[in-house]
């Protein structure tokens, strides 16, 4: 699903030459829920930004879902971003002005659906968060934990082969944040690729698989040992 080989992300100035990742290599399979770790200022967010084409790479090679997309141009970048990738931001990114709906229809508007096929789109997703009875309030009606079930379903919605996840339980309690999680688990066993930036061990123990990187380089690979919880689902 997602293939970065020996790539590298170089910001310059007229004095100063700084990577932020170096001969970065990584295979995610479709399928599979990765978890990333390390440090703050250690990589992962550009890393992100390149696996969502928000960036692209200085040198080396990304393939996602089989295609090149290292060097594309804006408009190509910006179509497969909008038709294969779902994000989920730490800080939600919903729009204060649109209720529920119209927050979930927001992507969706940009890929030429008809109005019924949106509906039935935005109906499901919020169904599968279990906000159905929420889609005409507005996100500061909402608590944490709803309003990133919100942006969750937003990223559903568009039936997206690849979901990034950045730090999405980092502005939740402990209770909100576990049922995020079993969200993030249930979603992942119905077949979606997942791949997880979080600083909660807690978190990443619960992933398939986790990778950790520092001074943008992968140190650590292998399968996180998974954590048995006893938590209510979707009791934020």
């Amino acid at each position: 699903m997602l293939k970065m080989t020996h790539l590298s992300k170089a910001f310059r100035t007229e004095v100063v030459e700084t990577y932020a990742l170096r001969d970065f290599s990584i295979h995610v399979r479709q399928g599979e829920f990765v978890a990333v770790t390390g440090p703050s200022g250690s990589g992962k967010t550009t890393f992100l930004n390149i696996a969502g084409l928000l960036e692209t790479p200085t040198d080396g090679q990304y393939e996602l879902d089989g295609q090149d997309v290292g060097r594309l141009s804006d408009d190509a970048r910006s179509r497969i971003r909008n038709e294969k990738i779902g994000f989920i931001f730490q800080a939600f990114n919903l729009i204060p002005d649109l209720n529920v709906f119209d927050n979930v229809d927001v992507p969706l508007r940009y890929r030429g659906m008809s109005a019924s096929e949106r509906k039935r789109r935005i109906g499901e997703a919020l169904e599968r968060v279990g906000l159905s009875a929420r889609l005409r309030h507005y996100p500061a009606e909402l608590s944490g934990g709803q309003q990133q079930r919100v942006a969750i379903a937003r990223a559903l919605a568009g039936s997206p082969k690849l979901l990034l996840a950045d730090e999405p339980t980092g502005n939740l309690d402990t209770q909100m944040a576990r049922a995020v999680m079993q969200l993030l688990e249930d979603i992942h066993r119905d077949g979606a690729t997942i791949v997880m930036v979080t600083h909660d061990p807690e978190l990443a123990a619960r992933a398939q698989r986790n990778v950790h990187v520092i001074d943008g380089q992968i140190v650590d690979v292998g399968e996180a040992p998974r954590l048995h919880m006893n938590v209510s689902r979707l009791s934020a």
